[in-house]
């Protein structure tokens, strides 16, 4: 059983509409794929409706947090998506994403960058903007040869030149939220250096004993060592481990099922969510 709990879709940044996600997960062996837009469940029907026979969606968002300065995601699976509280929260740090896009293109423009937000809105599209897409920017004009060479101190990482902070949640906040919704919360890539500073593991052992579920493990920002040093973290701390793609479809290099989740940790996950429930593929269209 392949298992892959962390995808995006055109909903928020992924280059891949819901239902060709869906439907690559299935060409590509899947038996479980999660879709975790960015702080939206809009891409939510068009997968249900588009899940191919023999797949099942498990329904998300990863939710945008923030503590201490360091920004990290919360991988929510399976909560109740019309729960007011949580709703209200997606939608504040949401309608914060084109302000902030606004401004970081503003400052690309002091740097000299000829980029537009009508280039980043095109780039965007019907999804929820975000760094990815100023990041295609980037690429389009030249600046960078890929997304991912945006995201450095001379351009959008977390304090660069073009970097502007957004609205995110507390992580505390986040899991008393999603926990509240019927949710299960996982810490997405929570060593991904590269993206900026990480939480210490003292962050994680108060965010396990606030009912953090677990931490995505196996994750392409993850080399052996430190797969190896967050299972024992997770370990110590009876948390879940989990392992993703973290799939953007063609703006990023990793692939589909690249890192699976063990099927009992899956059961777990189902077993503890009682907001929703995983759909079982149909034959969609």
């Amino acid at each position: 059983m392949r298992i892959d709990l962390h995808t995006h879709s055109t909903a928020s940044d992924g280059t891949d509409s819901p239902a060709e996600l869906v439907r690559k997960a299935a060409a590509a062996g899947l038996d479980v794929v999660a879709l975790t837009d960015h702080d939206t469940t809009r891409g939510h029907a068009e997968a249900v409706a588009a899940l191919p026979e023999g797949l099942t969606l498990v329904t998300g968002a990863e939710l945008s947090c923030r503590i201490d300065g360091i920004s990290m995601h919360m991988l929510a699976y399976l909560f109740d998506p019309e729960e007011p509280a949580l709703l209200a929260e997606r939608e504040l740090v949401r309608d914060d994403r084109v302000p902030r896009a606004r401004a970081m293109v503003a400052r690309l423009n002091e740097l000299g960058v000829p980029v537009t937000w009508e280039q980043v809105a095109r780039i965007a599209g019907d999804g929820s903007v975000g760094r990815p897409h100023v990041a295609s920017a980037l690429v389009e004009l030249g600046v960078v040869p890929t997304v991912g060479d945006a995201f450095s101190a001379d351009w959008l990482a977390d304090g660069g030149r073009a970097f502007v902070e957004k609205h995110e949640t507390d992580p505390f906040e986040a899991i008393r939220l999603i926990k509240g919704a019927g949710g299960v919360v996982v810490f997405a890539h929570p060593a991904a250096a590269k993206r900026g500073r990480t939480v210490p593991d003292t962050v994680i052992a108060d965010l396990a004993a606030a009912g953090l579920d677990g931490i995505e493990v196996d994750h392409m920002d993850h080399d052996a060592d430190t797969r190896v040093r967050l299972a024992a973290t997770a370990k110590e701390l009876g948390l879940l481990v989990t392992g993703s793609s973290d799939y953007h479809g063609s703006r990023k290099t990793c692939v589909l099922g690249e890192y699976t989740t063990d099927p009992e940790v899956y059961g777990e996950i189902t077993r503890r969510a009682h907001g929703a429930f995983p759909v079982p593929g149909a034959g969609g269209a």
